[in-house]
């Protein structure tokens, strides 16, 4: 591909302050923005930082590089200067190649993945197998894969991991309420999808043993005896310790039960279109972090309590002493987790390994860092917390266990019902079969799900409105695939022959439009460097929302120009490939019809 714009304005910029002013600076040296758009121009140059050495005003160092580069650079057609500011417009012929040529590819701004980079391992899910995945998943689990899919359009070597929780407390408590209370009951008798099964568990559980410390309470005993005290918690605990000595009762119990969490977990995956290239189990990893531990207590680096619990002393670094051993032996998250991060180190020595986890754990993988830093690993620095907000509902939920989760299956249930009720009262789709209008629902569902979530920061909390996500009008997905669908229509239509770059008028509209295409590569590059798909997300709307504008007042199939017909069909299959792969970053699919 040949040098962008931008590089050859730099280009010409750094050779303009060589020759007039004895500054040297290499093309990344020179910032350029986009002009503002009640300036003319495409391009601005502050040239404040100039103004000493040039030892002239601002205005006569402007004035000064602007003749230089147009002098340079053939694509600079003019420019104009406003006190410090230089802006420079992009001549027309340099459009039209664009538009003929580097946009007009189905990869446009894609970079291919470079499979001999050290790979970015980025973790992301990691449920629990004690309960469904639930409103938090869906964020957590569409901001790991869209960020995965962004650095692999920026050409990084992606790693999609799951680390599953399938051991621990929680998991013998949805165990034994299952053997106290279900009666054997099971996916295939009840009906009950299987993670949700053993969900129900993990409630009734709680249930039990609420009603086991107020008995408790009532005796005499403090809240907090009853609760260490209570019966069920005593014999979870139990349980725990059987199944990490291998006992095989609870070891043919803890299989069955975690098989119907798998196989309700994959579904999910399913719908939400998201799949790992490895899955790690906490059951499997957890021996290794212990044996970390017991290396740790060799090298003085860890120490063990009077009670025989083993921790790290982090209070010289502002932080807290950390348990990574229970009394009992019995291991904690931090434990395997130390053992996942020299597993995954070991499989693919990473370049990166990001952990995509709630800020809630913020302080979890600061600790993380420092355990594995004092256990003598060069690599613990190369460990990234990608921390991200939370996600609620404005009325609290669609559906709820316990009034505080929003399970994932019921919420995109009722994002489809949601789309294909908006669907029939406007009256769309109604010439499609009903098996396509139907995939149509959920494509729309998924891609308003999506893009609402994917359009905020990671680092901010955020609402989410099911209702105000499906709009066709706004900043919502749906918006975008429809811009999407409009552009496959014209094309469809289209007669004109293949637009070959010769110059042609460029309107106002058509000039944002491509200013906004060129921008594409950088944009995309932008937000790989701040793992922030909303980035991407923002940049699709802004192009689907410039595209539309044009659309609306700008003659497309219907213009008597022939060149100019060309230009403007092969302008709007440009778009369409943008929106096509910044969409494909952010895991959502465009239909070629609506």
């Amino acid at each position: 591909m040949e040098n962008t714009i931008q590089q050859l304005l730099q280009q010409a910029i750094a050779n303009a302050l060589d020759t007039l002013y004895g500054i040297k600076n290499t093309c990344n040296d020179i910032q350029l923005q986009n002009t503002r758009k009640d300036f003319k121009g495409d391009f601005t140059l502050v040239v404040f930082p100039y103004v000493k050495q040039a030892r002239k005003k601002p205005e006569e160092v402007a004035d000064e590089i602007g003749k230089a580069v147009c002098s340079i650079c053939e694509a600079i057609t003019s420019y104009n200067t406003v006190k410090g500011f230089l802006n420079f417009e992009v001549d027309n012929a340099y459009w039209c190649r664009f538009v003929s040529r580097e946009a007009a590819n189905e990869q446009f701004g894609m970079c291919k993945a470079d499979g001999t980079k050290p790979p970015v391992v980025i973790e992301f899910s990691s449920p629990n197998t004690n309960k469904p995945l639930h409103l938090g998943h869906i964020r957590n689990n569409l901001l790991g894969w869209s960020v995965a899919n962004l650095l692999s359009a920026s050409g990084e070597n992606v790693k999609r991991v799951n680390l599953v929780n399938d051991r621990g407390i929680h998991i013998c408590k949805s165990m034994l309420a299952w053997q106290r209370y279900s009666g054997g009951e099971t996916p295939e008798s009840s009906g009950i999808k299987g993670d949700h099964l053993v969900g129900k568990y993990y409630v009734e559980f709680d249930k039990h043993f609420k009603q086991q410390t107020q008995e408790l309470e009532a005796q005499g005993s403090s809240e907090d005896e009853a609760k260490h005290n209570a019966p069920l918690i005593v014999e979870a605990q139990d349980m725990l310790r059987r199944w990490e000595e291998g006992d095989k009762e609870v070891r043919e119990l803890w299989e069955k039960m975690n098989q119907w969490v798998y196989d309700g977990f994959n579904e999910t995956y399913r719908k939400l279109g998201i799949s790992f290239d490895k899955i790690y189990y906490e059951s499997n990893t957890y021996l290794l972090g212990k044996e970390l531990v017991t290396k740790g207590l060799e090298m003085g680096v860890l120490f063990r309590k009077e009670d025989g619990s083993v921790w790290c002393d982090l209070t010289d670094e502002g932080l807290d002493q950390k348990l990574l051993l229970r009394k009992d032996g019995t291991s904690v998250y931090m434990t395997q987790d130390l053992g996942t991060a020299l597993l995954r180190h070991k499989e693919f020595n990473a370049g990166q390994l990001i952990y995509v986890v709630g800020n809630e754990q913020d302080y979890h993988f600061k600790v993380l860092k420092k355990v594995l830093g004092r256990l003598g690993f060069d690599w613990a620095d190369k460990v990234y917390h990608l921390s991200y907000g939370m996600v609620e509902l404005p009325n609290g939920k669609m559906k709820s266990r316990e009034g505080t989760v929003v399970d994932a299956d019921d919420l995109i249930e009722g994002m489809v019902a949601t789309a294909r009720q908006m669907g029939e009262e406007h009256g769309r789709n109604n010439d499609l079969p009903q098996t396509e209008q139907e995939q149509l629902y959920l494509t729309l569902a998924l891609g308003a799900l999506k893009y609402f979530i994917l359009k905020v920061d990671p680092v901010k909390n955020m609402l989410f409105n099911p209702e105000e996500s499906i709009d066709f009008n706004g900043n919502t997905g749906p918006f975008i695939q429809y811009t999407y669908a409009r552009i496959q229509s014209i094309v469809r239509k289209s007669d004109a022959a293949a637009f070959n770059g010769d110059k042609v008028e460029i309107g106002e509209k058509e000039r944002d439009i491509i200013t906004k295409l060129h921008d594409l590569p950088n944009a995309i590059q932008q937000a790989a460097r701040n793992l922030s798909p909303a980035m991407v997300a923002n940049y699709a709307y802004d192009l689907a929302k410039a595209f539309n504008s044009f659309y609306q007042d700008t003659p497309i199939l219907k213009e008597s120009d022939e060149l100019k017909r060309s230009f403007r069909i092969q302008l709007s299959k440009d778009v369409g490939f943008a929106i096509k792969n910044t969409m494909y970053i952010l895991g959502i699919d465009v239909p070629e019809r609506m």
